[in-house]
């Protein structure tokens, strides 16, 4: 039970566990899927953009009829919309505890720790699925018992984001431009170096801390652009407005050439697309404040693509100084507003961040390199093959340590 339909982290990581199960129950046939949309609201525009195959699986898997005593039940979303759900969606268990043959809790946070409630929904559960070593660690500190919490990394589809396979999106026809010149429609524009960052709007996403860097660091005769793909989180969507104001609002200086051009993406970039906007770039960058994966980060590792990424929380679970460019952090800082207001989480070094990204522009030869031994890491340790087996193994051991209670 997940966010199927919903789009954002949760739903792509549920589609992940499910499209690798299912193709490892086609060789290896160990126990029968079921799916329930859970955790979210439906967004039509994400069910219309996703492949044909992936919406027939979806009717296949949602017809699964299931003996309730001998399911094994995923809530696969934030702890708040397990059974009673804190908001309106359909409760995970659906029946409440107890009726199951084991429930199962997927979930992870962005910060040092959890609060108390959702601490409280960890322990209700059989079992509390977990991404990163990170999340072991920060789940049982907060008091969720150890005996429960288990670590299952993430699949990510290699075969379906292969740079192989796909030419460029047009970026130009798809951004708006919001700060600097136009210099993507002139004639040496194939020439220019594109960093791309995809993230929700908010503060956690380090939005200002990658703003800051790229424009303390670059102007617009360094032949480089910046494509922000974003969408709305508890705002509205005039993040061209928001971008000239937080500059008006800094210490920026604009550049006596002018400022290097920032774009937004702001329109749905379907899922069969995502691959190609991925190939139109040179660099993914994402300095966040705290991820639990970085579903992003990983997609654009398998595209062989150089990634400059905050090295704290769930991606210290795959980042290396082989395979990306880890961005250290200055301080901790605290969460000042939300359900997590108090947390610490990560300040990334805007000053190492322009370093960093003017790496990738000055040496791109060995950018490429470790773009390459991202997509290797990928595929050798987060494949759907090698995650699939993964998984079936501990839904084998449930099975078998469950067996006397049916």
């Amino acid at each position: 039970m997940a966010p199927f339909l919903s789009g954002g982290g949760y739903s792509s990581e549920a589609w992940s566990y499910i499209l690798a199960l299912q193709n490892e129950n086609k060789r290896n046939p160990s126990f029968r899927l079921g799916i329930d949309q859970h955790g979210d609201l439906e967004i039509v525009e994400f069910w219309e953009g996703l492949p044909i195959e992936m919406k027939k699986l979806a009717f296949e898997l949602y017809r699964t009829e299931c003996e309730v005593e001998n399911t094994i039940v995923v809530c696969h979303s934030e702890p708040g919309a397990w059974y009673p759900p804190l908001f309106q969606t359909l409760p995970c268990p659906p029946n409440g505890y107890g009726h199951f043959r084991h429930v199962i809790g997927r979930t992870m946070f962005e910060t040092d720790q959890l609060n108390t409630e959702h601490v409280r929904r960890c322990n209700q559960m059989d079992s509390v699925w977990v991404p990163t070593d990170f999340h072991v660690s920060t789940f049982i500190q907060s008091g969720v018992e150890s005996s429960k919490v288990v670590k299952l990394v993430q699949p990510v589809d290699v075969k379906f984001f292969d740079p192989d396979k796909y030419t460029p999106l047009e970026l130009s026809s798809r951004g708006k431009l919001v700060l600097g010149s136009n210099s993507m429609k002139s004639s040496n524009s194939n020439k220019k170096f594109v960093f791309l960052s995809i993230f929700k709007w908010e503060y956690r996403k380090g939005w200002d801390v990658l703003l800051q860097a790229y424009l303390k660091e670059f102007s617009f005769v360094d032949g480089v652009v910046l494509y922000l793909l974003t969408n709305p989180y508890h705002s509205d969507r005039d993040f061209g407005d928001k971008i000239v104001d937080f500059v008006k609002d800094s210490d920026l200086v604009k550049p006596v050439d002018g400022w290097a051009p920032v774009y937004v993406i702001d329109s749905h970039i379907p899922h069969i697309d995502l691959p190609r906007l991925y190939k139109a770039a040179d660099a993914f960058v994402l300095p966040s404040r705290g991820e639990g994966w970085g579903r992003p980060i990983v997609e654009a590792m398998a595209m062989s693509l150089p990634v400059i990424v905050t090295n704290w929380s769930g991606p210290m679970e795959y980042l290396t100084e082989a395979n990306s460019y880890p961005l250290a952090m200055d301080a901790m800082s605290e969460v000042f507003e939300g359900p997590f207001k108090g947390h610490l989480w990560a300040e990334p070094s805007v000053d190492k961040l322009r370093v960093l990204m003017r790496c990738v522009v000055s040496a791109p030869e060995e950018a490429k390199t470790r773009g390459r031994r991202a997509r290797e890491d990928m595929i050798g340790k987060f494949s759907p093959e090698i995650v699939a087996g993964i998984v079936t193994d501990h839904v084998l051991q449930i099975l078998n340590k469950t067996a006397g209670n049916i």
